[in-house]
């Protein structure tokens, strides 16, 4: 294992800003999936009817669809690389060597979609249809392909199925959860099509254009919708024991967090439902705003309790979120993490290097999870501990609180983090007092 300097975000840590960025990403390049099939069928329906006030709908709707994936979504893109290369480095060099060449894959196919698109927009009305729809394809198609390649790395963090044996591609990539996984996104990106497609058109002053369009655009997000929770449960059912345990109330936040994802789902699909049947032509922006909101809430959740139900592991059943290969705790039981990391050094914890070697521990197997002070904050976790109560549960983590990766550090190391936190508790409740008392 390599060993990687940590990047220390306080009060929200990197776990949840990686489910912030990340979430805001798959929002919209989700849309940039199904997007480009609903301009393609848009401008085909344009010319079908021979109606130029839709072919005039969906150019302007083309304009909102590049600038919002291209700039918004490349950016965000970027952030996804930034954020976990700097949060979970080792994980993140761990998928670039296992799926080298399915990064390169997919690479090729977001340089076609880019260019696909550019074209597309910039060719409005200067292309013979036939030519035009063409482009519209290719970039449908391209932006699909990558769809099918990141699924398979990104499935594969919870489902590695049988590579943990045989270290083979194939056997990663189209891992248990891929296929399930694959139409529920699907599906997905046709259903935030119309939902986006419904914001465009809300804009629209004249009212009859506005419900034509209104209407489309939900019937293309109502079916996906509907089908979604049978694509779902097809993946709940190929998700391991564990992560199964986890959803259904191994963990009650995040049972919580599936629970609002579908509740949420179930409030998109009758707001879409009346928009399109009781009062498309009336449709305000502030209404299609509202379904891109209840959007996101499920999006957000969804991929919320996709991550934590990982647990113990970054990558499944091969490396805990603490970055320590399966099998390798042991090892480092003996030598200490710090050590075997070259973080400092340290030859022995001795009382005057126990605070110090505390807080860097802590930080190397606690801080890809935890915070002090802030989200998922350790100190609301122990302050009911003795040190040696902390330096216990510690010893014996993956015992004490479920779904926690084993500590991987010496026993000195354990004790060391014990009395670092407790400082830490002890110095809060001190500085809890001093401003109470000057009040």
């Amino acid at each position: 294992m390599l060993n990687f300097p940590v990047w220390e975000i306080p009060h929200l840590g990197g776990g949840m800003l990686i489910a912030i960025v990340a979430t805001i990403h798959v929002f919209i390049a989700h849309f940039a999936i199904g997007g480009g099939l609903f301009l393609v069928m848009t401008e085909r329906k344009a010319y079908k009817e021979n109606d130029d006030r839709i072919l005039d709908y969906v150019q302007r709707h083309s304009r909102f669809f590049l600038l919002l994936t291209l700039v918004l979504g490349a950016m965000t893109g970027v952030g996804i690389w930034f954020t976990i290369g700097l949060v979970s480095p080792a994980a993140t060099s761990s998928l670039i060597n296992i799926f080298v060449w399915g990064w390169a894959i997919e690479w090729v196919f977001f340089f076609v979609e880019i260019a696909a698109i550019i074209i597309y927009f910039y060719t409005w009305r200067k292309l013979q249809p036939k030519t035009h729809l063409a482009i519209g394809w290719i970039y449908f198609i391209a932006a699909w392909m990558s769809l099918f390649v990141i699924n398979g790395i990104v499935a594969f963090m919870l489902t590695p199925g049988a590579w943990v044996e045989t270290r083979s591609f194939i056997d990663g990539f189209f891992n248990p959860t891929y296929w399930p996984a694959l139409v529920s996104r699907t599906l997905v990106c046709f259903a935030l099509a119309g939902i986006y497609a419904i914001l465009t058109a809300s804009v629209f002053k004249d009212r009859e254009l506005r419900g034509k369009m209104v209407r489309y655009a939900a019937r293309w997000s109502l079916p996906s919708l509907f089908l979604l929770p049978l694509s779902l449960y097809w993946y709940y059912a190929a998700l391991p024991d564990v992560a199964r345990e986890i959803l259904t109330g191994g963990l009650p936040f995040i049972y919580d967090t599936a629970v609002l994802s579908v509740v949420a789902g179930g409030t998109l699909f009758l707001l879409v439902l009346i928009a399109a049947w009781l009062f498309p032509a009336r449709v305000p922006v502030a209404y299609s705003i509202l379904l891109l909101l209840v959007g996101f809430t499920v999006m957000f959740s969804a991929e919320r309790v996709r991550e934590a139900i990982r647990k113990p592991y970054v990558l499944y059943d091969y490396m805990y979120t603490h970055s320590v290969l399966k099998g390798e705790q042991e090892n480092l039981r003996e030598e200490g993490i710090l050590n075997a990391w070259g973080w400092g050094k340290y030859n022995e914890v001795t009382d005057e290097t126990m605070i110090r070697a505390g807080k860097d521990v802590f930080r190397a197997q606690c801080m890809a999870c935890h915070t002090i002070g802030g989200y998922n904050d350790v100190l609301k976790l122990t302050e009911d501990y003795t040190v040696d109560d902390i330096e216990i549960i510690v010893l014996e983590l993956d015992q004490f609180r479920g779904y926690m990766p084993p500590f991987a550090g010496s026993f000195d190391e354990a004790r060391a983090v014990a009395e670092y936190l407790t400082q830490i508790e002890e110095e809060r409740s001190e500085e809890l007092t001093t401003i109470r008392s000057g009040r």
